[in-house]
């Protein structure tokens, strides 16, 4: 029931971070729905996905952006494009650092030149520089640090100067976020509700479908598959019955990438069907009739259709 009281306050909050920081597990915990695929690959969320939270009389929409990391070929410049635009359109910034992985890279700093991730990291804290924006740090994956380790990372990011307060969490198990989320609350303006108020985000359902099912190739393949599948929901028909019917095509770029997705006898693409099959019937509360193609693409990552479908900038 709406506390007529209390003005209602709402607006965007953007996590942004090095890929596999968190962000799909954060935002999924504060809205308290699966919004964002979340698998073992890093850089799996290729555009914002935008959840919506509830807390009291506040509405904070939450964009989960793609990684911030230095791109290597068109798709991955057009997220990181999208992931900084993300960042501009909020009003509040969240930077998620898995200080795990910090503390990884400082023990192999000294002998083996700086990790991947050290960069990514530096990469931000640049970009918000010259930005000349404060935001909110958060410290994630906080489980079984010290406290004095985790205040020794704290102090080197926040003398930096982009930060205007730091939070301690861990979004796998829910640690702190309630402090983070009562923090992005009171910054949200006045105004009215921005989506209803039992919606959880505003993913189209084929974009969502495609979306789960592609989670479900890196859980099942995560090993032998890279960077080198995408999923189109080619259609998506309403059933009289009430359920839906569902035709999806898997995008690989060579012949032997499809033959891992297929697996023996065509089995591991049955499992993929399945998980998603099941997953999506639960979050769309029908019946689900997934019908599931592979198909060889090579430059499936070049085609603007692509880049159109995603909500990303082509001509990068």
């Amino acid at each position: 029931m709406t506390d007529t009281n209390t003005p209602t306050r709402a607006g965007f909050a953007a996590i942004i971070g090095a890929p596999n920081a968190g962000k799909s597990t954060l935002v999924n915990r504060l809205v308290g729905a699966k919004v964002s695929i979340v698998t073992q690959k890093v850089q799996t969320t290729r555009f914002p996905v935008r959840g919506v939270c509830m807390t009291g009389q506040t509405q904070i929409v939450l964009v989960d952006t793609p990684g911030i990391f230095t791109p290597r070929r068109r798709l991955d410049r057009a997220m990181v494009r999208s992931a900084w635009s993300g960042a501009e359109d909020s009003e509040v910034v969240v930077h998620l650092v898995d200080v795990q992985g910090e503390l990884a890279v400082r023990e192999k700093r000294a002998g083996a030149g700086e990790h991947r991730s050290m960069q990514d990291v530096q990469t931000i804290v640049e970009g918000l520089k010259a930005a000349g924006r404060q935001v909110i740090l958060a410290l994630n994956k906080i489980d079984g640090v010290k406290r004095d380790t985790l205040l020794a990372v704290t102090k080197d990011l926040f003398d930096t100067g982009v930060y205007s307060g730091v939070f301690m969490i861990s979004a796998a198990t829910g640690a702190g976020v309630d402090d983070l989320m009562a923090r992005l609350a009171s910054l949200m303006p006045e105004g009215p509700w921005l989506y209803p108020a039992d919606q959880t985000a505003d993913l189209p359902a084929r974009l969502l479908a495609a979306e789960l099912t592609r989670e479900k190739i890196y859980l099942r393949v995560h090993e032998e598959l890279p960077y080198a599948a995408s999923v189109e929901t080619t259609a998506f028909e309403e059933r009289p019955d009430g359920s839906a019917r569902i035709e999806q095509t898997i995008y690989v770029e060579r012949d032997g990438q499809r033959a891992i997705i297929l697996g023996k006898g065509g089995q591991t693409l049955k499992w993929i069907g399945q998980a998603s099959r099941e997953e999506l019937a639960e979050i769309l509360d029908r019946p689900i009739h997934l019908f599931l193609h592979v198909k060889v693409k090579e430059n499936w990552a070049e085609e603007r259709g692509l880049f159109n479908d995603m909500g990303l900038d082509f001509d990068v």
